[in-house]
């Protein structure tokens, strides 16, 4: 699979974003957790549960829809996801006095949907394989603005404000992990980290059951799975069958290894 990609998201996007959800999205913080047998040794996790809508994802979100209100508020807003996009965009929409359109596969889990259904959104269920195809389709029919999950330089950038976070709060962090998906968070992550602290180490988390990411990197090349066999893991929002084009681009320059867990 072959990207075409041009650009990459630099830090003056990943702090112009920053500036763009201030007062928005929350400074999310960063908490200590001991070692389980060796207490001296401390797991820093940034803490995005805490975020409004329960994940970094409105990072992205408010960051690409601010840039696109006069269009977004005539022809409203289109987002495809399994779940924690989907909220995201739902509850900016709500915020902003947008109409949303979600289109969620039909392996989401219940809760999921509720939610983003509840926040006003608009939902449209479709089969597994057809979620981008189908919000594409609604874009090209109603003329909205799409708000596409991780492969676009205004969400990488907005999801690389953790990074710009992190690396303000932990200046001598040594190791980050980040969980792979389509690859807008550790896209905008690796890109702040690395242009702050080029010796910092960036790896991937993936599901083994999912690891197109890992296959990519370590091969060189861009390949995508059968959503037959990525939906096999549990992990229900980590399922994306490639990395986007455009995250794809950021990983393979800034991404030292991605590493897989079992179920």
């Amino acid at each position: 699979m072959n990207s075409d990609a041009s650009s990459l998201v630099s830090l003056t996007d990943i702090r112009d974003a920053a500036e763009r959800i201030q007062g928005v999205v929350l400074r999310s913080p960063i908490i200590a957790l001991p070692h389980p047998e060796e207490p001296d040794r401390l797991l820093h996790c940034k803490a995005e549960s805490l975020q409004p809508t329960g994940a970094f994802k409105l990072r992205g979100a408010y960051n690409t829809i601010a840039q696109v209100l006069e269009v977004a508020r005539e022809k409203g807003i289109v987002a495809q996801s399994s779940g924690n996009h989907a909220r995201a965009v739902a509850w900016v929409a709500r915020r902003l006095d947008l109409q949303a359109t979600i289109v969620m596969p039909e392996a989401t889990p219940r809760p999921k949907v509720e939610a983003v259904r509840a926040l006003g959104a608009r939902v449209e269920m479709v089969p597994n394989r057809e979620r981008d195809q189908r919000a594409a389709e609604l874009v090209a029919e109603h003329g909205s603005v799409h708000v596409p999950p991780y492969d676009d330089p205004r969400i990488i950038a907005g999801q690389g404000t953790v990074g710009l976070e992190l690396m303000e709060q932990l200046p001598d962090v040594e190791v980050v992990l980040v969980p792979v998906s389509g690859g807008g968070l550790i896209s905008g992550v690796a890109t702040a980290v690395k242009s702050l602290g080029p010796q910092v180490t960036v790896i991937g988390v993936e599901p083994e059951l999912a690891a197109d990411a890992q296959q990519s990197l370590r091969s060189g090349e861009h390949t995508a799975w059968d959503p037959d066999d990525t939906y096999r893991t549990i992990a229900d929002g980590l399922r994306t069958p490639a990395l986007g084009a455009h995250p794809w681009q950021h990983v393979r320059r800034y991404v030292d290894d991605i590493v897989t867990v079992g179920e």
